[in-house]
């Protein structure tokens, strides 16, 4: 259930940035769902791999290429949507971070209280 969640938050996201970013463009909330199913699974699957072999780069920038990493994902969803366009990397690299916050936000929303017994 929680996963669930999860995602219909992703996709409110990934809606509210598309209206607020000027490179960015999904074409309605079915389209939305899609895209956060895929930007979750190119988190669990692509993103460890990219991680793994940019390790140098990535400890040379002190963990900033991650940002680069982030972008990459939201271009590769960018391919494998349809209705979800992003213009370019820049575009991609400010939806990356917005996206972040805004999800961290929504999920702090999610956690329980574990002293709630």
């Amino acid at each position: 259930m929680k996963t669930f969640l999860k995602i219909l938050l992703t996709a409110l996201s990934v809606v509210v940035l598309s209206n607020i970013l000027p490179g960015v463009a999904v074409s309605g909330y079915l389209s939305a769902i899609i895209v956060a199913i895929v930007i979750a699974l190119l988190n669990m699957i692509v993103r460890p791999l990219l991680i793994f072999f940019t390790l140098p780069a990535t400890l040379v920038t002190f963990g900033l290429f991650i940002f680069v990493i982030n972008a990459v994902i939201i271009l590769l969803a960018d391919k494998m949507v349809n209705n979800f366009e992003v213009s370019g990397f820049w575009s991609a690299l400010f939806f990356s971070i917005l996206l972040s916050i805004f999800r961290s936000v929504l999920f702090s929303l999610l956690k329980e209280n574990k002293n709630k017994n």
